[in-house]
Protein backbone atom coordinates (compact mmCIF):
# COMPACT_ATOMS: atom_id res chain seq x y z
CA UNK A 1 0.00 0.00 0.00
CA UNK A 2 2.87 2.74 0.56
CA UNK A 3 4.26 2.37 -2.93
CA UNK A 4 0.64 3.23 -3.99
CA UNK A 5 0.45 6.07 -1.88
CA UNK A 6 3.70 7.19 -2.94
CA UNK A 7 3.06 7.54 -6.15
CA UNK A 8 -0.11 9.31 -5.37
CA UNK A 9 1.96 11.94 -3.39
CA UNK A 10 4.74 12.53 -6.42
CA UNK A 11 2.00 12.44 -9.30
CA UNK A 12 0.34 15.45 -7.06
CA UNK A 13 3.89 17.10 -6.81
CA UNK A 14 4.39 16.99 -10.18
CA UNK A 15 1.47 18.74 -10.91
CA UNK A 16 1.90 21.61 -8.00
CA UNK A 17 5.50 22.06 -9.85
CA UNK A 18 3.29 22.57 -13.11
CA UNK A 19 1.11 24.89 -12.24
CA UNK A 20 3.45 26.92 -10.40
CA UNK A 21 5.37 26.97 -13.30
CA UNK A 22 2.62 27.87 -15.44
CA UNK A 23 1.96 30.85 -12.89
CA UNK A 24 5.32 32.14 -12.71
CA UNK A 25 6.50 32.06 -16.00
CA UNK A 26 3.31 34.33 -16.83
CA UNK A 27 3.06 36.61 -14.11
CA UNK A 28 6.38 36.55 -12.09
CA UNK A 29 7.08 35.79 -8.27
CA UNK A 30 5.12 38.68 -6.98
CA UNK A 31 2.01 38.51 -9.58
CA UNK A 32 1.66 34.80 -8.23
CA UNK A 33 -0.30 33.56 -5.41
CA UNK A 34 -0.33 30.00 -3.68
CA UNK A 35 -4.62 30.18 -4.71
CA UNK A 36 -3.23 30.44 -8.69
CA UNK A 37 -0.73 27.70 -8.24
CA UNK A 38 -4.08 25.33 -6.40
CA UNK A 39 -5.92 26.47 -9.98
CA UNK A 40 -3.73 26.05 -12.07
CA UNK A 41 -2.50 22.11 -10.51
CA UNK A 42 -5.91 21.20 -9.53
CA UNK A 43 -5.09 20.30 -5.80
CA UNK A 44 -5.97 21.45 -2.76
CA UNK A 45 -4.17 24.22 -0.36
CA UNK A 46 -3.37 21.38 2.14
CA UNK A 47 -1.64 19.31 -0.79
CA UNK A 48 0.62 21.84 -1.62
CA UNK A 49 1.87 22.84 1.76
CA UNK A 50 2.29 19.17 2.49
CA UNK A 51 4.74 19.30 -0.34
CA UNK A 52 5.83 22.88 -0.30
CA UNK A 53 5.71 24.95 3.11
CA UNK A 54 5.99 28.35 1.07
CA UNK A 55 5.76 30.65 -2.48
CA UNK A 56 9.21 31.03 -2.64
CA UNK A 57 10.12 26.70 -2.15
CA UNK A 58 8.05 26.48 -4.76
CA UNK A 59 10.06 29.28 -7.13
CA UNK A 60 13.79 27.21 -5.52
CA UNK A 61 12.46 24.05 -6.40
CA UNK A 62 11.67 25.63 -10.04
CA UNK A 63 15.08 27.47 -10.20
CA UNK A 64 16.65 23.96 -10.02
CA UNK A 65 14.69 22.09 -12.64
CA UNK A 66 16.56 23.83 -15.32
CA UNK A 67 19.72 22.23 -14.15
CA UNK A 68 18.63 19.08 -15.59
CA UNK A 69 19.62 20.38 -18.85
CA UNK A 70 22.92 19.07 -18.12
CA UNK A 71 22.45 15.98 -16.50
CA UNK A 72 23.58 13.38 -18.47
CA UNK A 73 25.63 14.57 -20.48
CA UNK A 74 29.45 13.93 -20.34
CA UNK A 75 32.48 16.33 -21.75
CA UNK A 76 34.44 14.23 -24.54
CA UNK A 77 38.30 15.41 -24.26
CA UNK A 78 39.45 16.01 -27.38
CA UNK A 79 38.96 17.94 -30.31
CA UNK A 80 35.91 17.60 -32.75
CA UNK A 81 32.24 17.46 -32.86
CA UNK A 82 31.33 15.75 -29.33
CA UNK A 83 34.24 17.73 -27.31
CA UNK A 84 34.06 19.35 -24.57
CA UNK A 85 33.53 22.98 -26.42
CA UNK A 86 30.89 21.61 -28.52
CA UNK A 87 29.32 20.11 -25.40
CA UNK A 88 28.94 23.47 -24.11
CA UNK A 89 27.47 24.84 -28.03
CA UNK A 90 25.01 21.65 -27.67
CA UNK A 91 23.80 22.99 -24.03
CA UNK A 92 23.03 26.33 -24.93
CA UNK A 93 20.67 24.72 -28.21
CA UNK A 94 19.43 22.28 -24.96
CA UNK A 95 18.72 25.28 -22.75
CA UNK A 96 17.04 27.29 -26.03
CA UNK A 97 14.76 24.27 -26.75
CA UNK A 98 13.98 24.05 -22.88
CA UNK A 99 13.29 28.00 -22.89
CA UNK A 100 11.28 27.54 -26.19
CA UNK A 101 8.95 23.67 -25.11
CA UNK A 102 8.91 23.59 -21.30
CA UNK A 103 7.29 25.90 -18.47
CA UNK A 104 9.44 24.91 -15.95
CA UNK A 105 12.38 25.96 -17.63
CA UNK A 106 10.75 29.23 -18.53
CA UNK A 107 9.71 29.96 -15.08
CA UNK A 108 12.99 29.11 -13.41
CA UNK A 109 14.90 31.36 -16.13
CA UNK A 110 12.41 34.27 -15.14
CA UNK A 111 12.47 33.56 -11.25
CA UNK A 112 16.76 33.77 -11.55
CA UNK A 113 16.15 36.92 -13.37
CA UNK A 114 13.94 38.18 -10.70
CA UNK A 115 15.85 36.99 -7.64
CA UNK A 116 19.36 37.51 -9.67
CA UNK A 117 18.23 41.52 -9.98
CA UNK A 118 18.44 44.45 -7.88
CA UNK A 119 16.84 43.85 -4.53
CA UNK A 120 18.36 41.05 -2.32
CA UNK A 121 20.27 39.67 -5.71
CA UNK A 122 21.34 35.73 -5.31
CA UNK A 123 24.29 34.95 -7.59
CA UNK A 124 24.09 30.90 -7.20
CA UNK A 125 22.46 29.80 -9.93
CA UNK A 126 24.33 31.57 -12.11
CA UNK A 127 27.54 30.37 -10.39
CA UNK A 128 26.04 26.95 -10.73
CA UNK A 129 26.15 26.98 -14.52
CA UNK A 130 29.55 29.12 -14.38
CA UNK A 131 30.64 26.02 -12.52
CA UNK A 132 29.11 23.87 -15.22
CA UNK A 133 30.76 24.93 -17.81
CA UNK A 134 34.46 24.90 -16.97
CA UNK A 135 34.12 21.52 -16.36
CA UNK A 136 33.18 21.14 -20.29
CA UNK A 137 35.46 23.95 -21.87
CA UNK A 138 38.77 22.99 -18.90
CA UNK A 139 39.23 19.93 -20.64
CA UNK A 140 38.49 21.41 -24.21
CA UNK A 141 41.61 24.00 -23.42
CA UNK A 142 43.78 21.12 -22.23
CA UNK A 143 43.11 18.95 -25.33
CA UNK A 144 44.14 22.26 -27.53
CA UNK A 145 40.08 23.55 -28.78
CA UNK A 146 40.52 26.84 -26.67
CA UNK A 147 43.68 29.32 -26.87
CA UNK A 148 45.73 28.48 -24.02
CA UNK A 149 46.01 32.46 -23.74
CA UNK A 150 42.28 32.15 -22.48
CA UNK A 151 41.25 32.12 -19.06
CA UNK A 152 38.25 29.29 -18.52
CA UNK A 153 37.00 30.88 -16.07
CA UNK A 154 36.35 34.08 -17.86
CA UNK A 155 34.98 32.86 -20.95
CA UNK A 156 32.56 30.27 -18.50
CA UNK A 157 31.30 33.57 -16.59
CA UNK A 158 31.56 35.69 -20.64
CA UNK A 159 29.07 32.77 -21.89
CA UNK A 160 26.60 32.54 -19.04
CA UNK A 161 26.06 36.35 -19.47
CA UNK A 162 25.79 36.28 -23.28
CA UNK A 163 23.18 33.75 -22.75
CA UNK A 164 21.48 35.01 -20.56
CA UNK A 165 21.07 38.79 -22.11
CA UNK A 166 20.72 37.21 -25.68
CA UNK A 167 17.78 34.97 -24.29
CA UNK A 168 16.03 38.20 -22.10
CA UNK A 169 16.52 40.36 -25.74
CA UNK A 170 14.57 37.68 -27.72
CA UNK A 171 12.12 37.36 -25.12
CA UNK A 172 11.25 40.82 -25.11
CA UNK A 173 11.62 40.95 -29.19
CA UNK A 174 10.20 38.12 -30.52
CA UNK A 175 8.71 35.78 -27.42
CA UNK A 176 12.05 33.95 -28.21
CA UNK A 177 11.43 32.85 -31.31
CA UNK A 178 14.68 34.11 -33.02
CA UNK A 179 16.39 32.53 -30.02
CA UNK A 180 17.95 29.20 -31.49
CA UNK A 181 19.11 31.95 -34.40
CA UNK A 182 20.84 34.12 -32.05
CA UNK A 183 22.89 31.38 -30.18
CA UNK A 184 23.85 30.61 -33.85
CA UNK A 185 25.03 34.19 -34.25
CA UNK A 186 26.77 34.25 -30.64
CA UNK A 187 28.81 30.86 -31.32
CA UNK A 188 29.64 32.38 -34.98
CA UNK A 189 31.11 35.58 -33.85
CA UNK A 190 33.10 33.91 -30.82
CA UNK A 191 34.54 30.91 -31.78
CA UNK A 192 37.17 32.72 -34.18
CA UNK A 193 38.34 34.02 -30.72
CA UNK A 194 38.45 31.67 -28.46
CA UNK A 195 39.35 28.87 -30.80
CA UNK A 196 42.69 28.05 -32.73
CA UNK A 197 42.02 28.94 -36.12
CA UNK A 198 42.53 24.97 -37.62
CA UNK A 199 40.24 23.91 -35.35
CA UNK A 200 37.22 26.06 -35.83
CA UNK A 201 35.80 24.31 -38.70
CA UNK A 202 35.51 20.98 -36.10
CA UNK A 203 32.55 22.64 -34.10
CA UNK A 204 29.27 23.64 -35.26
CA UNK A 205 27.32 27.00 -33.91
CA UNK A 206 24.08 25.14 -34.89
CA UNK A 207 24.45 21.94 -32.71
CA UNK A 208 26.14 18.81 -33.00
CA UNK A 209 23.99 16.15 -35.75
CA UNK A 210 23.23 14.60 -32.29
CA UNK A 211 21.63 17.66 -30.29
CA UNK A 212 19.94 18.74 -33.75
CA UNK A 213 18.52 15.30 -34.48
CA UNK A 214 17.44 15.40 -30.39
CA UNK A 215 15.72 18.43 -30.59
CA UNK A 216 14.77 18.58 -33.84
CA UNK A 217 16.37 21.49 -35.26
CA UNK A 218 17.46 22.04 -38.98
CA UNK A 219 21.36 21.31 -39.74
CA UNK A 220 23.72 24.23 -39.95
CA UNK A 221 27.19 25.51 -41.22
CA UNK A 222 29.64 24.72 -39.40
CA UNK A 223 31.81 28.56 -38.85
CA UNK A 224 34.56 29.29 -41.38
CA UNK A 225 37.64 29.03 -40.18
CA UNK A 226 39.48 32.71 -40.55
CA UNK A 227 42.12 33.03 -43.75
CA UNK A 228 45.27 32.79 -41.44
CA UNK A 229 46.41 30.08 -39.75
CA UNK A 230 47.05 29.55 -36.02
Amino acid sequence: MARPRQERAEITRQAILDGAAIAFDRHGFGGTSLGDVVRNAGVTKGALYFHFPSKEALARTLIEEQFRVAEGISATVGSGVGGGLQTVIDLTHRMTHGLLTNPRIRAGIRLIIEFGSFTDPDASPYDVWIDTLRTYLTPAQQAGDILPSLSVPNLSTFLVGSFTGIQVTSHVRTAREDLHSRVIDLWNLLLPGIVPAHRIAHFDPAGSPACRTELGLAAGAPAAAPATAD
